[in-house]
């Protein structure tokens, strides 16, 4: 098996604003599995919010580099152990290398990857489009760019309300609203009915993820349902958001790829929570690998490749909303070229 790494410096269509991070270029880090005729592709990108850059996640898998080469292993699950304690300060890199470690397994089992977590595709959920913060104008001309059935508005702004008031004159979309952490519980409670009324159907982390009090209040007073974000990152967070949250939005790249995200999802389901995945402004080649947990979930925001002007890759398509999977084995996502 040989470890191999690409990065790539993705330029977005608009400049994308949430509460606290606004960027036009994406850094991300793809990594390649080989052995033989077979690769498996897996993906993180950069994040300064958590302190991840391409330069640390090359040097975590380095770190790894003998254990993923000598090939003792069996499948993706048992690599994931393997170098867990060694990636456990770098879930990013741990994802990357466990999403290619899922595609290299499944076309070895010349299956698609959901066929080998014995998966089917029946009642996959639509995805969301992120209409990200901006003037009134510019996100309204966003979603006119792309008419889409559910869009996810990043709020957090001093004049969140009168946005999606306006936002809805414009669509008969369904809504989704992420305060990514900006508000208090009084304004969660406030807003909640009058978001409401506007055909949105749940409000995404509403305050900082420290705030267990007020979201205590938020989960029995909110007359929408609140999914936990900043508050779940990894596995043992599942269980402290039961109570507090109605569901859970799990990022594959910060709680170390699939076969961590399998784990969260099937214990969010055994307390009767809502699951959700989420992007990091991924490339086709995340994006495809959150395509296979589709069957999981009850709701999935991945459309971090339709917000990107140059992907470097080919995967999973989208029409209004519905995924469309390649006739491909594994994850369906291939490089266009190895170019950098």
């Amino acid at each position: 098996m040989k470890l191999l790494y690409h990065t790539f410096d993705l330029h977005l269509k608009h400049t994308f604003t949430i509460a606290h991070d606004s960027r036009d270029i994406q850094q991300t880090l793809v990594v390649q599995l080989v052995e033989g005729d077979l690769t498996g592709l897996g993906e993180a990108t950069a994040n300064p919010y958590y302190g991840i850059t391409i330069d640390n996640m090359i040097a975590a898998l380095e770190g790894v580099r003998a254990i993923v080469e000598k090939g003792n292993y069996q499948s993706a699950e048992e690599l994931w152990d393997l170098a867990h304690t060694a990636l456990s300060s770098n879930p990013f890199a741990q994802c990357a290398l466990d999403e290619a470690a899922h595609d290299y397994f499944a076309k070895k089992n010349n299956k698609k990857l959901y066929e080998n977590w014995g998966l089917a595709l029946q009642n996959i959920p639509l995805t969301n489009f992120t209409i990200g913060i901006d003037t009134v104008e510019k996100m309204v001309s966003k979603m006119q760019e792309l008419p889409w059935p559910i869009y996810k508005i990043k709020l957090g702004t001093a004049d969140d309300l009168r946005i999606v008031q306006e936002l809805r004159k414009n669509t008969e979309a369904i809504f989704r609203v992420d305060a990514n952490c900006a508000w208090s519980a009084e304004q969660t409670i406030s807003f909640a009915p009058k978001l409401k009324e506007l055909g949105v159907e749940f409000i995404e982390q509403p305050l900082p993820a420290d705030d267990r009090e007020g979201m205590k209040r938020v989960f029995s007073e909110s007359a929408l349902p609140v999914i936990a974000d900043e508050s779940c990152i990894v596995e043992k967070d599942v269980k402290n958001c039961h109570g507090l949250f109605h569901g859970v939005n799990i990022k594959l790249t910060k709680c170390g790829g699939p076969t961590a995200a399998r784990r969260m999802i099937s214990e969010a389901k055994s307390l009767g929570m809502k699951t959700m995945v989420g992007c990091m402004t991924e490339t086709s080649v995340g994006i495809s690998s959150i395509a296979h947990l589709l069957p999981l979930l009850d709701y999935v925001d991945m459309d971090g490749s339709l917000l990107i002007k140059n992907d470097p890759a080919e995967g999973v398509t989208f029409d209004f909303g519905k995924v469309i999977f390649p006739e491909r084995n594994g994850s369906g996502a291939i490089l266009k070229s190895s170019s950098h």
